[in-house]
């Protein structure tokens, strides 16, 4: 032991910073690092020979000439352990550190090792700062360490936050800031709570539990004093947010923000572990349930604005609402964030005063029945307020056009989009049956007396001379007062519209062009009384249906309903 203590002492005192000898630009770590290990080596046998000495009851002079040098090593190693730390910031970065799945203990790496196939330059960097903290925590010298360690390292965090675009707020001061002003914050923070998770956060616990290894209370010391209150910080954010104003417009953005924190919360609840950071994992879970709560605020203002909505002007020629839209574009963005609103809507099951028809009741697994059910009301309600505006219409063939257009556009939104994941194919296959019912319903309105001009069936049936002239003057009077009504309609799809143009052609035409071909020739006034031919009819035909007859005055009066004229549709 007195052998260990005398090289010991030569070691040690060739490094000894107060030593007039000692060259300041020279350091154990760097350069030729053949000392590093002896001089480790050199303080763990001073450590050993000091037990002893104690065990044994050596003389007091003893003991305390090996303090001394204890002392003045552990001096030298705080200097090494500093010098590395700041020195080696640009490898220690946090995405470096994290992407180190394990850290070489071997101090004897060769030059051409290191940065190269074989030991990167932060392996290195890692190893070094470990086997000073092993060697300063074993003699009881840990809080000098830590102390260093929390200084360097909580500058780094703070300046890589602050390079992230992360700043601190109080409620006031976000409750104050228009939506312009927050939604940039939002888009930074979200981009930033990514990186500080996964990269950040993360390379800082796998950092502090590898070079404190040896010491559990070090390691959680450490960690927390360096990245608890910045991780606080950065996860209230989103709850200042989700307090403040709840305005339609921030739904999405508050869908992001809950979106990742519940993306990353198994990182969260990893990296901060500790029993001193259960408070980042309190401020994480506040924050979902805030955003969660904000979330199902905005849903309740926006079935309540649904409902409220006083539609008292009907469309121009029958076309889509401005309701439909917005409320199907609305639930189209909506239905991207489905897993997220099925985790927020979980607890909150739809509350209506009626059940939902059976045909709006999507046929869907239990879990997503709440997002289901949810989406299929508001677009009942939607379906119900396009009714009151069908029966704005004093013309009955324009209500049904427009529900036409208007139902068409919700069945494409919901057939085409996410939509049809949250309702449900059903819901959309009932719907499109319904949507060729009004086809239909307004065929019949808009068309039924032109059609029935005409003979029922021309090439059997055989008409008188004059019998034949007035259903010629009864075809032009029913065609053409039809005819002028349709022209100011508009249909927006144009499948849709192509669909009904053949509908209506085949109704019209095939009649037309035998009772023309059959009695034209026998007519003396021929001019005066057959003034369509059949390629007339199917060129005027083929003009409807884009709203270019102007608004006209029966689709901007109120519909008066009388029982030959009602509508029988959602409601």
């Amino acid at each position: 032991m007195e052998e260990d203590l005398l090289y010991a002492e030569q070691i040690i005192k060739r490094w000894d910073l107060d030593s007039p000898f000692y060259t300041k630009l020279d350091y154990l770590f760097t350069g030729d690092r053949r000392e590093a290990p002896q001089f480790v080596k050199s303080v763990n046998n001073l450590q050993s020979a000091m037990h002893f000495f104690v065990s044994e009851s050596a003389s007091s002079e003893k003991i305390v000439h090996a303090q001394k040098l204890m002392q003045v090593a552990m001096k030298r190693l705080e200097k090494e352990f500093y010098k590395i730390l700041s020195a080696n910031r640009d490898v220690l970065d946090s995405e470096s550190v994290s992407n180190i799945s394990s850290v070489s203990d071997d101090q004897n790496a060769s030059e051409d090792e290191i940065g190269g196939e074989g030991i990167s330059v932060s392996e290195t960097v890692m190893a070094d700062l470990k086997l000073i903290a092993d060697c300063m925590i074993r003699p009881g010298y840990g809080k000098e360490c830590a102390k260093i360690y929390k200084i360097l390292r909580r500058s780094v965090v703070d300046e890589t936050l602050y390079n992230l675009g992360v700043e601190k707020y109080s409620f006031n001061q976000i409750n104050k800031l228009d939506w312009s002003v927050i939604e940039p914050k939002i888009k930074t923070w979200l981009r930033a709570e990514k990186i500080a998770v996964k990269s950040l956060f993360y390379g800082e616990r796998v950092l502090c539990d590898y070079v404190f290894s040896s010491s559990e209370k070090i390691r959680e010391s450490c960690f927390t004093e360096i990245c608890k209150e910045r991780a606080i910080a950065l996860f209230e954010f989103p709850e200042l947010v989700a307090k403040s104003k709840k305005t339609m417009d921030r739904m999405f953005r508050t869908l992001d923000l809950y979106s990742t924190i519940s993306d990353l919360w198994p990182e969260i609840e990893t990296i901060f572990s500790f029993e001193s950071t259960a408070v980042v994992r309190t401020q994480a879970v506040t924050s979902l349930v805030k955003l969660g709560d904000a979330v199902r605020a905005m849903l309740t203002d926006f079935e309540a604005s649904m409902q409220k909505e006083t539609l008292k002007t009907p469309v121009r020629g029958g076309g889509i609402h401005p309701l439909t839209r917005y409320v199907m574009n609305y639930l189209v963005f909506l239905s991207d964030y489905r897993d997220i609103l099925s985790d927020i809507l979980a607890d909150w099951p739809l509350q209506v005063q009626s059940p939902l028809p059976e045909s709006y009741f999507p046929n869907t697994s239990s879990e997503e029945t709440s997002i289901s059910d949810r989406f299929a009301w508001l677009v009942l309600v939607l379906l119900c307020k396009l009714d009151s505006v069908a029966d704005l219409y004093k013309d009955v063939a324009q209500s049904y056009l427009f529900l036409v257009n208007n139902t068409n556009y919700v069945v494409l939104k919901v057939s085409d989009t996410n939509l049809k994941i949250v309702i449900g194919e059903d819901w959309a296959e009932k719907h499109e049956q319904k949507l060729k019912q009004y086809v239909a319903n307004y065929e019949r309105m808009a068309w039924s007396k032109v059609i029935s001009s005409l003979p029922v069936d021309p090439t059997v049936e055989t008409l008188s001379v004059e019998a034949a002239r007035d259903c010629f003057r009864r075809f032009n009077l029913e065609f053409n007062e039809a005819y002028k009504r349709q022209s100011t309609f508009f249909i927006s799809d144009s499948k849709i519209r192509d669909v009904i143009k053949m509908s209506v052609a085949r109704k019209i035409l095939p009649g037309y062009r035998t009772l023309y071909e059959k009695y034209r020739g026998v007519l003396r006034d021929v001019d005066s009384v057959v003034r369509y031919a059949p390629e007339d009819l199917g060129n005027y035909l083929s003009d409807l249906f884009h709203g270019t007859g102007g608004p006209g005055s029966n689709n901007t009066s109120s519909y008066s309903s009388s029982p030959s004229s009602s509508v029988s549709r959602n409601c």
